[in-house]
């Protein structure tokens, strides 16, 4: 008898680096929780393109800025699947401010962008732990370069993804040994998002801006971001609370 397919809930998988994933792990052979807020259309494209690559996959709709979707979320990976495996915190939100435009945020900014980038983070965790302790599962958190050096889209980004980092140290010391838990802190990733959110004439410019700073010469892309959250997937089991820098050496100190 074959071993059962392991199981991977993907939150914000409708399109971008969750959207990669969500392929990457079909074509390895997981099963795949899809997760949608907004984009209903893309998630049922992915859950589509998961079952030609051999996978069972559903689409679920669910914002994790809700408790109740979060367990909601776990549960159909449960009534669906019977397991879960592994579990990316990839859903997030952001708004577009210069760090030194203190004027230009407030307070409902920062409870939005945490609600949603951290909150919504620790009440998948919270949910999904059960179900994982079970598997000896994981749990990975895309956090960002901006978490780790003040920079990015704005600064309440910035401090939403310091504390998911600080989320990340503390739950793989309280969950292992069972449960490992990693992070993956990508700096500029080149894609539609980026340029909606910065506008075409400044999106050029902010990349061959990376691209000048990185010893690669290159940006991230979602499929590359989505390789280095599949290392941690798979990673050895004495891998746990770890964060994991992708910005192809642009931070690299002198």
């Amino acid at each position: 008898m074959s071993e059962p397919r392991k199981v991977i809930l993907i939150t914000g998988s409708s399109s971008g680096i969750g959207a990669a994933l969500a392929l990457r792990a079909a074509s390895a052979g997981y099963n795949v929780v899809v997760n949608y807020n907004s984009n209903a259309a893309g998630g049922e494209s992915v859950a589509a393109q998961c079952r030609e690559l051999g996978a069972e996959a559903v689409c679920v709709r669910g914002d994790i800025a809700s408790d109740q979707d979060c367990r909601n979320l776990v549960q159909q990976a449960e009534d669906n699947f019977g397991r879960l495996d592994s579990l990316v915190n990839n859903a997030g939100t952001t708004l577009f401010c210069p760090h030194s435009d203190l004027d230009g945020l407030h307070a409902e900014d920062f409870q939005r962008l945490y609600q949603v980038n951290t909150i919504g983070a620790f009440q998948m965790i919270r949910a999904a732990v059960p179900l994982l302790k079970q598997q000896g599962g994981t749990i990975v958190n895309v956090a960002s370069i901006a978490g780790l050096r003040g920079v990015g889209s704005s600064l309440a980004y910035a401090c939403s993804k310091a504390a998911m980092l600080a989320l990340n140290l503390s739950m793989a010391r309280e969950l292992g040994p069972e449960i490992r838990v990693n992070a993956v802190c990508p700096g500029m990733v080149e894609g539609e998002w980026l340029q909606e959110g910065l506008g075409e004439e400044v999106y050029d410019l902010v990349k061959a801006h990376y691209e000048g700073k990185a010893s690669t010469g290159q940006v991230m892309n979602c499929e590359t971001v989505a390789e280095n959250v599949w290392f941690f997937v798979n990673a050895a089991p004495n891998v746990t609370g770890e964060h994991l820098i992708l910005d192809g050496g642009a931070t690299l100190p002198y």
